[in-house]
């Protein structure tokens, strides 16, 4: 079981991949009215579900802490980000922000049944160094003009690794509840939308699939995926792969032609392999204890 819900959490990886290139592609949309649009796509599944079997609506009847943490998670997450890029250059925001996979590792020591090994650290380390490597190809400089959008973006690291380790406390909570969380986000952001964006519709129908793919794939089925993930698989194997979707994103855009290929790029993807590998040792060691003990 808990082999197969770290595939299903690392499924979202995967999808999360795909967030640069369908982005890419959804044209001009500005950032809450794009997520607002992709929040709501990404609750239909959900919605479809309880419509299909309405005994599942008891199953959103979860405590406050339950909401607030998940609204907080999906919602606090996007605009701490969506704030840190208006106010800090996108490199250095996204670097500090892509910190909330080490977190996830480091505060995995705090859950109940979970242990810290050196070999967790050090594979969530060198995720960190393959993603600086994509990411920061162009150099790094910090400027001291930027606090503002720095501090958002480290609070957006936190949120998000706040968010997975707090889940992982509500194991026995249904992941249904994760449709009244897009439903909550898109509406926060639609609101954030009117306040401070102007409304701009996708002119042809490849940048509407493409905001379609987004909502339904990385905003979308991927928060349903990381939430049985982080609540029922390895969380600290997911928190160090997660360093692989920026790897991946990269690698998929130059497959469309979006980005050229690079020995940076090559090196990142030994990193974050060589980082992955590092952190699944425990599942490694678990599988290797059970193929050499004997038959009953």
């Amino acid at each position: 079981m808990k082999l197969k819900a770290t595939l299903i959490g690392f499924s979202a990886i995967l999808m999360w991949s795909l967030l640069a290139l369908f982005t890419a592609a959804s044209g001009k949309m500005p950032p809450f009215q794009l997520s607002a649009i992709c929040f709501l796509i990404g609750s239909l599944p959900g919605l479809a579900v309880l419509v299909a079997k309405p005994e599942r609506l008891a199953l959103l009847k979860q405590p406050a802490k339950v909401w607030i943490t998940g609204i907080a998670g999906l919602f606090g997450y996007h605009f701490l980000y969506f704030t840190a890029l208006r106010n800090a250059p996108a490199v250095e925001a996204g670097l500090i922000a892509y910190l909330w996979p080490l977190l996830i590792v480091v505060g995995s020591a705090l859950l109940p049944g979970e242990r810290l090994r050196w070999y967790h650290i050090a594979g969530a380390l060198a995720g960190l160094v393959g993603t600086i490597l994509i990411v920061a190809r162009n150099g790094v400089a910090f400027d001291g003009a930027y606090l503002i959008g720095y501090g958002a973006a480290f609070l957006c690291a936190f949120t998000w690794s706040g968010y997975s380790l707090i889940t992982r406390r509500f194991e026995a909570v249904s992941t249904d509840v994760v449709t009244g969380f897009c439903l909550a986000t898109s509406i926060l952001s639609f609101v954030c939308h009117l306040a401070l964006e102007t409304t701009v519709w996708p002119a042809t129908t490849f940048e509407w699939l493409a905001v379609a793919g987004l909502g339904l794939l990385p905003v979308g089925a991927a928060f349903y995926a990381w939430d049985f993930g982080v609540k029922n698989g390895d969380i600290q194997l997911l928190g160090v792969s997660s360093y692989a979707a920026p790897v991946l994103s990269t690698l998929i855009l130059i497959l469309f032609g979006f980005a050229e290929p690079s020995w940076r790029i090559a090196l990142a993807c030994l990193f974050v392999t060589g980082g992955a590998v590092l952190a699944a040792q425990d599942l490694i060691l678990r599988k290797d204890a059970a193929a050499t003990q004997p038959a009953e």
